[in-house]
């Protein structure tokens, strides 16, 4: 079941400051997906893939579905990105 993410994957860090900032205009479970995937892309983990660990979570446990998760995901994935650089 996956959520078919298109966000640019990366491991390096590039810009933490713009990335927050565009979370901050984030709707709620957009933020909860940043601030969910965010460890693991510092960490070196690819974008897509750290968003998809953290809405398939929440999908699996019932909080939100997988119509909403996907819209979420991807403006999140659009902040994801500029903290994480093809490396």
């Amino acid at each position: 079941m996956g959520l078919g993410l298109a966000v640019a994957p990366g491991a390096a860090l590039a810009d933490r400051a713009a990335a927050d900032r565009c979370a901050a205009g984030l709707q709620p479970l957009g933020k909860t997906l940043f601030e969910r995937a965010l460890p693991d892309i510092l960490r070196g983990t690819e974008v897509s893939t750290a968003l998809r660990t953290a809405a398939l979570g929440l999908v699996m446990s019932g909080a939100v579905t997988r119509d909403a998760a996907r819209p979420a995901a991807e403006a999140a994935g659009a902040c994801l990105s500029q903290v994480a650089r093809p490396g």
